[in-house]
């Protein structure tokens, strides 16, 4: 017989109401926490030890409000072999919300023409880093702490993982979560800050599968469209770059440098993606978090293509910086939640070596989040709350009253106007055409410049 059981024995023989609730109270904790300890001579802990039981009738009741829960993954996805490089390219660059193009029929040609292009460099890239991406193992881990996190504070949560453009794919995981008969499924993109680009586009391939599957109307599901400003994931980014920084020999007299994947311009100032404004206002609540004196710079990197993109590019602003006197950078991959291409080969190898030719000695960069046990636990919080609160649908995240124009753009705005679609669209047009016609008959401006 436990000491639970023993105590309540001997407060059933006083008759004592109070000793009986105390009990269920303490039975109830025990359950989940599988919390041991022993009563006192009134029957009932302690104010501290009950100060932590109360928490735990506090998770009872969470449990007790979710049921049966399914959490969804969502990220990119990479290429696990040199092998699957072109292919995952392709993927990439069939989604209109990567490339933007007036008419849907040209982004099928267009995704192989720049896949057929970019492929030999792309697995030169990735065989710097070993061969492929790991970001489908890191998700994976990610996957297995949070569900290991939410089965420790008692729910019944099964986590799976959906990737955009590579196994496994979105597809895979709701079939196999449709299999698994869920009560409530919270949808939860590994990006924190939303873009069109990221979240919005696997929101938009998840709002297609649910209009076509039956079984997934009747599925009570809620979206969580960013989490950028959440004091958990802040606290687990400031304690990683104060670790980075204590490591120096002067931490106050680094720079920090915030390197976040960027986006072309138009989509903020023509689609209204609200991708920037949470980008700077997540680097300044990481700063307020940090609380220390150090100057720091936000930037953007990845730019593909000669549009333009959100500035100050990353390349650009390291060498500004060098010219202004910085002497040492410690550089923070503020969108990424996991390492990847953009960290282990973009940053570390490119982007050092920016660093180093423009004269900066030195060059830290501090490590993705991956499986940080700070963020961890504020993903199981976060799953708690979204799973209790009023659900978010897809229509509610594609269609916000500040218009955020996704794909297909009928939504966009056509003639002459400031943005200059129909104009644009031509010359998308003239230049697939071109670019086809050199491809096939081998002569041409690229062939002369020695970019084909």
């Amino acid at each position: 017989m436990s000491k639970f059981d023993k105590g309540f024995l001997r407060h059933r023989q006083k008759s004592s109401k109070k000793a009986t609730l105390c009990y269920f109270r303490h039975k109830s904790a025990e359950r989940l926490r599988g919390f041991r300890g022993d009563f006192d001579q009134s029957g009932c802990r302690s104010p501290p030890r009950l100060l932590i039981l109360v928490k735990n009738l506090k998770n009872w009741e969470t449990q007790a409000a979710m049921g049966r829960v399914g959490v969804l993954l969502l990220n990119l996805g990479g290429p696990d072999k040199l092998e699957d490089v072109r292919p995952f390219l392709y993927n990439l660059f069939s989604d209109p919300e990567i490339i933007r193009l007036p008419f849907s029929w040209l982004q099928k040609p267009l995704a192989w023409m720049i896949s057929s292009l970019r492929t030999q460099k792309s697995q030169e890239n990735y065989q710097q880093i070993g061969g492929g991406s790991p970001l489908r193992r890191i998700t994976e881990e990610q996957a297995r702490a949070l569900e290991a996190t939410l089965k420790q504070r008692g729910h019944d949560t099964q986590v799976y993982v959906g990737m955009r453009y590579w196994n496994p794919f979105t597809e895979e995981a709701i079939a196999q979560l449709k299999r698994d008969q869920l009560e409530k499924l919270v949808i939860l993109p590994l990006y924190p800050q939303f873009s069109i680009s990221t979240s919005g586009s696997s929101f938009r391939l998840l709002e297609q599968l649910w209009k076509e599957d039956e079984q997934l109307q009747n599925l009570d599901y809620t979206v969580i469209p960013s989490w950028y400003d959440r004091p958990g994931y802040l606290s687990a980014m400031a304690d990683l770059i104060a670790r980075e920084l204590d490591r120096l020999p002067n931490p106050d007299q680094a720079h920090i440098f915030f390197s976040a994947h960027g986006v072309p311009r138009s989509y903020v100032e023509e689609a209204g993606d609200p991708y920037q404004e949470e980008i700077e206002k997540c680097t300044e609540g990481i700063m307020t978090t940090l609380n220390r004196p150090n100057q720091y710079t936000l930037a953007y990197q990845s730019r593909v293509g000669p549009v333009e993109w959100l500035q100050p590019y990353t390349e650009d602003a390291i060498e500004n910086l060098a010219a202004e006197g910085v002497n040492t950078l410690v550089v923070v991959p503020i969108s990424f939640v996991s390492e990847h291409i953009e960290t282990l080969q973009e940053i570390d190898m490119e982007y050092r070596e920016v660093a180093q030719e423009a004269g900066i000695e030195h060059f830290h960069r501090v490590p993705a989040l991956n499986t940080h046990p700070m963020f961890i636990e504020d993903l199981a919080d976060l799953v708690e709350e979204a799973s209790q609160a009023p659900s978010i649908s897809f229509d509610g995240v594609m269609h916000p009253p500040k218009k955020t124009k996704f794909y297909p753009q009928e939504r966009w705005e056509w003639g002459l106007t400031a943005s200059a679609e129909t104009w644009n669209g031509r010359l998308a047009m003239l230049g697939f055409l071109a670019l086809m016609a050199e491809l096939i008959t081998g002569y041409g401006p690229l062939h002369f410049v020695g970019l084909l």
